[in-house]
């Protein structure tokens, strides 16, 4: 495999067998089970550690379906009442609010408030809404953990919303600016002048300005990015479509054996009945997959609508607290939040390599080793996105050029990756996304008996975030 720099590196290999389902999706490397055994905990002393209490969500459901009528605050505001009635958690003692979203609503510009005043939580509660593209959530639970623990408050509710049903469409700059010309107009004349001007070429003065779907910096398309980031690190079309199957064939799983546990029933004004699990999900054979045509490169990209994620709506919430402030309510914490890390690269041909950047930050940062790591969650963008990460994760080159370390720390083992499907599958509601990571991390943690759980995306901007997470004793 060559870079676009014409350097090798080390190329991961993908291998599918199917039976009726996946059985396995292998690297070059044979990862064997490693004994459980007891491993000392990453608490530092004198140091307030933060808890998951609990998170939930929303089913991530396909834009223009069942949620179309609702507004982005309607489901941030479902999932802050859903995790306050599964926690029995007061709504006079929650701390302070923040969450993250992408695509703002105008009417909602703070849609931390608005939703928790919608959920019921007391009016004294402060709130603020953050974005950092699809890793919103990612920083509003890290500025939770942060408030948590300088001592400021004892408990927050993060979470985080994206609706695609309905974006913001402006008027374009030309009409704006026209628009603002009239307020100021005093006479019949001056107002007909304006009117005529927009008469004579309304054309250019109704077309309409989109959300921006380019990089501001690059101009370029996200999911042209990610085609020429697994040409670079060789990863083909057949590979990919191989692991959109996985994501796919593995989240119907979790959800048939009703691992998903924190998807909320909601009740949608209008809709017959009640929405109950994430409806993008679908096992598509590989012979239809390898029928699609290239999304963005065309036409010999290997980008296609089978294997990226897809436009979605939902909501999450996942409710933080001191340990201390938790177990005297009576609480069984999920987990501990560890170590985070923010990395950023070149947005033109790094744009989604954040993970490979991330992950090897915060191993260090905890004092641990990839193997130490019990349950992997990383958000699926693209397959192609996951694949390439995977690939400079393994590559001494990628190492010792792109970050300045003696070697390559590895990729996750596949057998600890993503097993409860992900954000191909499920859904990737921009803002949302983060908490359902971290919920997810926990859940896993329980039910395969881990210690430790390492979570990563990328996002737009070329950023990245990665976080360790310690399964609490009472889990």
């Amino acid at each position: 495999m060559m870079t676009s720099c014409g350097k090798p590196l080390c190329k991961l290999t993908l291998g599918i067998h199917t039976k009726g389902s996946i059985r396995a999706l292998s690297t070059s490397q044979h990862h064997a089970a490693a004994a459980k055994k007891n491993r000392s905990t990453l608490a530092k002393p004198n140091t307030r550690n933060v808890v998951l209490v609990e998170g939930v969500r929303t089913p991530f459901l396909m834009s223009g379906t069942e949620y179309k009528n609702l507004m982005p605050h309607d489901l941030l505001r479902e999932a802050f009442r859903g995790l306050l009635k599964r926690t029995h958690y007061p709504k006079d003692k929650v701390g302070y609010i923040v969450a993250g979203t992408v695509i703002q609503e105008s009417k909602t510009a703070n849609i931390a408030r608005e939703a928790a005043l919608g959920a019921g939580i007391s009016n004294r509660t402060p709130s603020h809404t953050v974005t950092q593209a699809c890793i919103s959530s990612n920083q509003a639970m890290t500025s939770a953990l942060n408030m948590i623990a300088s001592g400021q408050c004892d408990s927050v509710i993060a979470g985080g919303v994206d609706f695609m049903s309905d974006i913001p469409i402006r008027y374009n700059r030309k009409m704006r600016t026209l628009m603002l010309n009239a307020n100021k107009a005093k006479t019949t004349m001056q107002k007909l002048s304006l009117a005529g001007t927009v008469l004579a070429s309304p054309v250019r003065y109704f077309s309409p300005e989109l959300p921006a779907i380019a990089e501001f910096s690059t101009d370029e398309v996200m999911g042209h990015s990610a085609d020429r980031l697994a040409a670079a690190f060789g990863v083909s079309r057949q590979a990919q479509d191989e692991y959109a199957l996985r994501s796919h064939t593995f989240a119907k799983k979790a959800t048939d054996e009703g691992k998903l546990s924190d998807v909320l029933e909601f009740k949608v004004p209008g809709v017959a009945e009640p929405v109950t699990i994430d409806n993008g999900i679908r096992v598509t054979p590989m012979e239809k997959m390898a029928k699609l045509k290239p999304a963005f490169v065309k036409p010999h990209g290997s980008i296609t609508a089978a294997n990226s994620s897809f436009l979605s709506d939902g909501a999450s919430a996942v409710l933080l607290m001191e340990e201390s402030a938790a177990k005297a309510m009576g609480y069984k914490p999920k987990a501990y939040l560890r170590n985070y890390t923010y990395v950023s690269q070149d947005p033109k041909d790094q744009l989604l390599l954040g993970p490979a950047y991330a992950t090897p930050t915060v191993l260090d940062q905890a004092g641990l080793k990839l193997n130490d790591i019990d349950v992997f969650e990383f958000h699926e963008a693209f397959a192609g996105q996951i694949l390439a990460n995977l690939s400079a994760m393994e590559s001494d080159y990628f190492a010792q050029n792109q970050m300045n370390r003696p070697g390559k720390v590895g990729a996750p083992p596949m057998e600890k990756f993503n097993l409860w499907g992900g954000s191909l599958s499920i859904g990737h509601p921009f803002g949302a996304t983060g908490c359902r990571l971290v919920t997810t991390c926990a859940n896993r943690l329980k039910a395969e008996d881990g210690k430790y759980a390492l979570l990563a995306a990328c996002a737009a901007g070329g950023i990245g975030h990665s976080m360790i997470m310690e399964r609490h004793p009472d889990n």
